[in-house]
Formats: C-alpha cells, sequence, structure tokens
C-alpha cells in the first residue's frame, strides 16, 4: 500500500485546521488532501499528545510527519542476498587501476560463480553499498577579496582562415575572469603556447586596466610542466613572467574543474555567444571581436549568479584594488640545459657561445631572449652573451686558456705582437711570413718561429732573423736547421767542446761597397 508523503507546510496547515476544529472531511474537502490521509496525520497528532493549542513549531511537524511517513525497514530480497555474498570480488574489480565495466561483473559473476540475480539488482546493490558512480559532495568556495584574484583558461572555439597562411586552423580563445565582478576578457589565438599566454594576459591586463594579484589557471602545458595537486612545477620562462609582473599563480588540480569554476563555465559561453555563426578575415580580426564582445556583450549583460552587470561592477569594486597594469610587452624568454662542448661553446637555437675554460664538458641552464643569453651553473652567472643571429657565434677570447685565444680567433696583430716582444728582426721576419693575403693560412709558421725563440733563446732567434732577412730568406724551418746546426758541437766525443758562434754572413758585403760615388772629404 502506497501513502502520500505530505510536504512540511501541508503537513502545518492540516495541523492548523485540525487546531481550528475542523472536522476531518472539512480538511480533506478544502485541502485537496485525501481524507484516509487526513486521518492518519490526526491520528498521529492525538498519538504524540498534541493540544489543539500547541505551537506548531519546525520540529513539532517534522515529528507528526515522521510518525506517520516513517517506514519500517524491508528484509532483503533474495536477489539481494546472493548479489551481497560475492562483495568482496565486486570490490576488487571496482577497485583495479582500470575497473571493469558493471556489465562485464554481472556477465562474470553469473557464469563463473554461479550467481543468481539480476543486473539492476548488481546494480542498486553498488550504488548503495559501494558508492558507485556516486558524486562526492562539493561546497562553495568563496570569491575572496576584491581584484585579488583572476581564473585564466584555454578553450577551442572551432576553426577560421589563417590570413597568412591561407589555411583553416584552430582557433583558441584565452579566457581571464574576475571572481568577484565576473567581467571577463578573451584572446583569440591559434597557439596555446607560453609565448601566446604571456601575450593574452598582458592584453588582458591592458583592457581591465588593471593587473590582478593570483592567477589560478588549468594545468596547460604553457604554464605548468607537471601538474601536482601540492607543488606543481611552473613553465621556467612563465616563472619569469609571473615575477617580472608580480604575480602569484595557484594552479588547479587535475580534472579538477571546480577549483576555477568561474571561468570553467564560461568556455561554452564564449563558444556559443561570440564564436558560433561569425565570418573572421584574419586573426587580428577575430582578436578585435573578442574585445568588443568581451566589453559590450558579457560585460554589459546581467549576470546570472551576481545578479549584476560585470562591468559596472569591476569599475566600482574591483578595479581599484588591483595592481597598475604593465607598461611594456615582456619578452618572453627560452630556457634550456647545453652542454659546454671541448671548443669551449655551447649551442642555442643554431647559434654558438662561448663558456670559460674550467666549464667545459659540464652541463648548464640557459635562458636566452631577443637581446640577452644569460649561462648559469647551479644559480652561479657564469656568462653573459648578446643574442646573435642563427648560425653566428659570440666568443669571448677571455673564455680561451692563455694563449689559444690568438690561434681561436686567427688574430693575427696579436701574434705579430708576440713576435715582436722577442727581438726587433724576429718582428720584422714574422710580417715577412705573415704579409699578403689570407695571413692566418700563415700563422702557424709564425707560431713555430715563436717556439724557436722558447727552444734556442730570442738572441740567437734575433741573430738568424737578422742575417736570413739580409738574404730575404723567408723560411721558418731553414731557420730552425741553421739553429739547430750552430748547437752542434765541433767534437761529437768531447763533453767540452766549444758551440760555434754565429759570425756575420759569408758573402755580405758593407753598404759602401755598393756606392756608385764617393763621398767629398768634408772640410
Amino acid at each position: 500500500m502506497t501513502y502520500r508523503e505530505l510536504p512540511m507546510i501541508d503537513v502545518r496547515e492540516l495541523l492548523r485546521r485540525r487546531a481550528a476544529g475542523q472536522a476531518t472531511r472539512k480538511i480533506a474537502r478544502e485541502t485537496g488532501i485525501d481524507r484516509k490521509t487526513v486521518e492518519r496525520y490526526v491520528k498521529a497528532a492525538h498519538k504524540l499528545g498534541l493540544a489543539l493549542d500547541a505551537e506548531l513549531s519546525d520540529a513539532v511537524v517534522h515529528e507528526v510527519a515522521h510518525d506517520v511517513q516513517a517506514r519500517e525497514p524491508q528484509d532483503p530480497s533474495a536477489e539481494r542476498i546472493e548479489v551481497a555474498r560475492h562483495r568482496a570480488r565486486i570490490e576488487a574489480w571496482l577497485a583495479q587501476k582500470r575497473p571493469l565495466r558493471l556489465s562485464k561483473i554481472h556477465t562474470l559473476l553469473v557464469r563463473d560463480h554461479g550467481m543468481r540475480a539480476s543486473y539492476d539488482t548488481l546494480r542498486r546493490f553498488a550504488i548503495d553499498e559501494l558508492a558507485w558512480r556516486k558524486k562526492k559532495p562539493t561546497v562553495l568556495v568563496v570569491d575572496g577579496k576584491p581584484g585579488e584574484e583572476a581564473q585564466v583558461d584555454f578553450g577551442l572555439m572551432g576553426v577560421i582562415l589563417d590570413a597568412d597562411t591561407q589555411r583553416r586552423r584552430r582557433l583558441y580563445a584565452l579566457i581571464v575572469t574576475l571572481v568577484v565582478s565576473r567581467y571577463q576578457f578573451v584572446f583569440a589565438t591559434f597557439e596555446q603556447t607560453t609565448v601566446a599566454a604571456c601575450a593574452g594576459l598582458d592584453a588582458a591586463w591592458k583592457f581591465f586596466g588593471a593587473m590582478a594579484r593570483v592567477i589560478v589557471p588549468d594545468n596547460m602545458s604553457a604554464m605548468v610542466s607537471d601538474a601536482d595537486p601540492l607543488a606543481p612545477t611552473i613553465v621556467a620562462a612563465f616563472q619569469d613572467y609571473l615575477q617580472a609582473r608580480g604575480l602569484f599563480i595557484d594552479a588547479a588540480r587535475v580534472r579538477a574543474p571546480r577549483d576555477k569554476g568561474r571561468v570553467e563555465n564560461q568556455v561554452a559561453f564564449v563558444r556559443e555567444s561570440w564564436f558560433d555563426g561569425e565570418t573572421f578575415t584574419s586573426l587580428a580580426d577575430a582578436q578585435r571581436s573578442a574585445v568588443h564582445w568581451a566589453r559590450d556583450v558579457a560585460g554589459a549583460r546581467v549576470h546570472g549568479t551576481t545578479r549584476q552587470v560585470p562591468r559596472d561592477a569591476f569599475e566600482r569594486v574591483e578595479k581599484a584594488a588591483m595592481l597598475p597594469p604593465p607598461t611594456a610587452p615582456f619578452d618572453v624568454p627560452t630556457w634550456t640545459d647545453a652542454k659546454v662542448h671541448p671548443d669551449h661553446h655551447i649551442q642555442i637555437a643554431r647559434s654558438l657561445y662561448s663558456v670559460p675554460t674550467r666549464f667545459v664538458g659540464r652541463t648548464v641552464r640557459v635562458r636566452a631572449d631577443r637581446s640577452t643569453v644569460r649561462i648559469y651553473l647551479g644559480t652561479e652567472l657564469i656568462k653573459v652573451h648578446p643574442r646573435v643571429a642563427m648560425g653566428q657565434r659570440a666568443t669571448d677570447a677571455a673564455d680561451y686558456p692563455e694563449g689559444a685565444a690568438i690561434y681561436a680567433l686567427r688574430n693575427v696583430d696579436a701574434l705579430l705582437a708576440r713576435a715582436r716582444a722577442r727581438g726587433t728582426h724576429v718582428g720584422l721576419y714574422a710580417e715577412k711570413l705573415l704579409a699578403g693575403p689570407l695571413p692566418w693560412t700563415r700563422m702557424r709558421q709564425a707560431y713555430g718561429l715563436v717556439r724557436l725563440c722558447d727552444t734556442y733563446g730570442d738572441g740567437r732567434v734575433e741573430a738568424v732573423c737578422q742575417s736570413a732577412l739580409a738574404f730575404d730568406v723567408v723560411d721558418v724551418s731553414r731557420i730552425g736547421r741553421m739553429l739547430k746546426k750552430a748547437l752542434t758541437p765541433t767534437g761529437e766525443s768531447t763533453p767540452s767542446a766549444k758551440v760555434v758562434p754565429i759570425g756575420p754572413p759569408r758573402f755580405a758585403r758593407t753598404t759602401e761597397h755598393f756606392e756608385t760615388t764617393k763621398k767629398k772629404d768634408v772640410k
């Protein structure tokens, strides 16, 4: 037998009429409640000893209603008992990393374990006893202080024509919603990159004329590289953006849309209200349209939750509490790891940058923006270079070991300076060696000349170079042979043999020998 369960207000009305002395038939006729139902509530009031002049508080009305509406618990059916026998198996199958479907569980229980119960009974048991597919209760999070928080999300809008490539491309929208006023901004983009995210946020701050203090984004790869409920890893380039703008981030958890509920349900609204049915000629056209829509359509409507106009609420409540907007665009850097090769260089964006010798073989952390390349080892800044074009290199001679920079940089002038420091004629001889086109192709010979000074002494090499220059003999190998021969002892078996000194050239003549006229004596 079924009973009609009256709501609180009807039970109170029935008891009020009873207290006024109305008969059961009259109460039923005037309230539209079945006479037998009225009788049950009247009998319950008598049973509980409710006086006619008693106050009909919520507790009193509930007590009368509960006495009538309460049902004795029913014994479980045979099928329910049969399903309960397999509770442990059902729990194990549902707790697997990839849980079995309930229909498959029913098949396995019937086929392999002889269960005699319907799928509906199994389903009711799983819901009632095992909380299968029951939604967890949620709480409503307060909005926080005005101007403090902005929630951010990327959403796919559809496909438009890219005017630059003449191809149809997916169009995304970066949606930034201020939590208190619900005023929002939409930035159209073809990419979901860190560069696009930074550009979209800067466009939002310009649109608002103010900047929030905290952003709550989804776990988008443009901002979060490793999602974690407690300590997510922020993309290094985006962390630079946050530090430059003075912002803080509180990334939402994975598959937890309620963490950013103020913007989560706006993706479909933006798509349906702004994008659907529109035709955009280019990305720039879509961006202009999105700004107009955010300000004059979404911002001018009465919000369904706050019952206020978002644009007016923003101007009145939030804007004054926010930070000033940035005045210059952000140069989004690239962070990467690089190994210092034996040639003292690292490769970044197909360009080479030198690093001091002591870091050769180490792996360094590199930050490169449009103008500067900064190289770190741990927390130490070890080198700064200006950014060079692709295929070029930036080399600091000070990064090389002493003496190696001249060869590496093909510095002919520095090599000549080293030769001149060894002697006047050594320097003149080096100049002859390196004279003419492509002097760097003969630098190896000039190095050999300097090394002869280290081996035989500056004085001996100076004398031999003076003699060689007199005969225009420009041959470092011959200079070496002459020096070696000059040091050969006269008697190989005599330990005290003297070294033959190098005299003047055999056929050398004085300058007077070549004079064509004799000088007159000066009286």
